[in-house]
């Protein structure tokens, strides 16, 4: 942490980077994504969900067996049909057994009625029939326009042939099928020896893949995740890395303060990376290399949405640092990303700290403002809640950079949070205000 009565000259920013993805023991796959792991194929195929012949719009993750799958769900009260089916195949307690994801495109089948549900369940119904296993073993996920009824016909044409198409190699398909208004698909991979942690001769792999640009501030925008491992894994410690990863993932993004109907992250266990030494076990060392994995495919997946936010130009990291509290450093750092003008000043170029200070002031966390430092990408501009000067050029020079940080110490306390965001351009007002047309 820097020193708050230090002057513009020399001053060192806050040095803390909560951003920073711990990759220590992991290696990363070079275009990995969600079928780098043993146990699983993936595909994508134009179904006819969406209007263009040439678009992508069913995407299929299927495990050659039934395994251990675990998923959070958006807390929005207005969930769509698939998040309650999904749901309800993995009991309720959203951990269970699955052979198969199915995500659409184009339709989020949100606000449908029961007209909905039933299109939901008979849609895991087509799937299961294709895939030789249970309707409750495929969890399902949609995207796009809320309170459109979703066709089951490009379900009996698409997953049949998704389902001819699927491969190992089909992981990067499945990403561009499962997207909006993305401009590319959202992938990572990493793999890391078992050696050293009682597994010996295994390479254990966690891919991923992940949608969003807008309505993005989940809360488990409109954001889809799908992740695998060949890690053997029981499906209610999955749950629980799988929650841990999230809240420091993609629970840290917000694009638009939006959360949407849809949200929904899946993971699934396969196991088939070890053939012998039983399930990773919670608190060893072969577990916690298996939750750093998963982290790092979560943060990866989620800082390329938050930087992929509809119309954005660049990546905004807020950092919080000297709180009262844990949650009085998150509401300050989610108010702050959230702000529209903190938003709009970083696409102008313009360090305006003042509209960072007010976000702060109407934030909830409790601080004095005679005590709050605030650094614009390493830059000193408030020193004890007063203006620093600075170099205004050399401000302009660092807004190049394709993400900008903006690090607070609200000299309260020891406790820290982060945000990931991104700025507000004329495209956002552009791509929203047409987004049914």
């Amino acid at each position: 942490m820097f020193n708050s009565s230090s002057t513009a000259e020399g001053t060192e920013p806050l040095g803390l980077d909560l951003a920073r993805i711990d990759g220590t023991d992991l290696s990363v796959i070079d275009g990995g994504g969600v079928s780098s792991a043993k146990g699983f194929r993936a595909s994508g195929v134009h179904a006819g969900f969406k209007k263009a012949a040439d678009s992508l719009d069913l995407a299929l993750v299927i495990a050659d067996e039934p395994c251990a799958c675990a998923a959070t769900f958006t807390q929005n009260v207005f969930c769509a049909a698939p998040v309650q089916v999904s749901r309800d195949h993995l009991g309720g307690v959203s951990y269970g057994t699955a052979k198969a994801a199915v995500i659409n495109s184009g339709i989020a089948n949100a606000a449908t009625g029961d007209r909905g549900m039933r299109t939901a369940r008979e849609s895991a119904e087509i799937a299961a029939g294709f895939l030789g296993c249970e309707p409750s073993e495929v969890v399902l996920a949609s995207t796009g326009v809320i309170g459109a009824h979703l066709p089951l016909d490009p379900f009996r044409t698409g997953i049949p042939a998704a389902l001819e198409a699927a491969g190992a190699e089909g992981g990067s398909i499945a990403a561009r099928a499962i997207m909006t208004t993305d401009t590319h698909p959202k992938e990572c991979a990493v793999s890391f020896s078992g050696d050293a942690v009682g597994y010996p001769g295994a390479v254990f792999t966690v891919g991923g893949m992940a949608k969003g640009a807008g309505m993005i501030m989940p809360n488990m925008a409109t954001m889809i995740s799908v992740i695998t491992t060949d890690a053997p894994v029981l499906p209610h410690d999955l749950r629980s890395a799988l929650a841990d990863a999230v809240k420091q993932s993609f629970n840290r993004v917000t694009v638009d303060s939006d959360t949407s109907t849809n949200d929904s992250c899946f993971a699934f266990a396969s196991g088939r990376a070890a053939s012998e030494g039983g399930p990773l076990v919670p608190g060893t060392s072969a577990f916690g290399l298996f939750e750093r994995a998963l982290a790092f495919v979560c943060r990866t997946n989620a800082r390329a949405m938050a930087a992929d936010g509809e119309g954005a130009t660049r990546l905004v990291t807020v950092q919080v640092v000297g709180a009262a509290s844990a949650s009085d450093a998150d509401r300050a750092a989610r108010t702050v990303a959230n702000s529209p003008l903190v938003k709009t000043a970083v696409y102008g170029n313009d360090a305006n700290w003042g509209r960072i200070a007010a976000a702060l002031g109407r934030s909830g966390a409790r601080f004095d403002q005679e005590a709050v430092d605030i650094d614009i990408m390493g830059i000193p501009v408030c020193r004890k809640g007063l203006t620093v000067a600075f170099d205004e050029d050399e401000a302009l020079r660092r807004f190049e950079s394709p993400e900008i940080t903006i690090d607070i110490d609200l000299g309260a306390g020891s406790d820290c949070a982060m945000m990931w965001s991104c700025d507000f351009s004329h495209d956002y007002v552009t791509i929203n205000g047409s987004y049914r047309s």
